[in-house]
């Protein structure tokens, strides 16, 4: 008998799961109280200030980064180097859209 690759693995197990997601029921979730907001935010706010600590130290090391990594792209004759430097610069920028884009996205997602 021939295995079965992964495909036809993952194939099999919802072809078995299937007859069962017919059976999930919805959960009523109650509104959350002002108790419960309150203890949410007071749970958020160091977590918030971590954050925050984090994305700008990030942010601040980035640039030092960006900064070295320009230098490095504009004083070598070497295309290798150039190359390389050019990657870091993207890397970075790339890096630092993700640190400041995340909460927007997570927020969008959220309401």
């Amino acid at each position: 008998m021939k295995s079965c690759g992964l495909l036809g693995c993952v194939i099999a197990l919802v072809l078995v799961l299937l007859p069962f997601a017919a059976n999930v029921y919805a959960v009523e979730v109650p509104e959350p109280t002002s108790e419960d907001l309150a203890a949410f935010n007071a749970i958020l706010e160091p977590v918030m200030k971590v954050y925050n600590f984090v994305k700008y130290s990030a942010s601040v090391l980035a640039l030092l980064f960006l900064i070295f990594a320009a230098i490095s792209m504009f004083s070598t004759d070497n295309p290798m180097e150039k190359d390389n430097a050019k990657s870091k610069v993207m890397y970075i920028v790339v890096g630092l859209i993700v640190i400041w884009v995340a909460p927007l996205v997570v927020n969008y997602l959220t309401l």
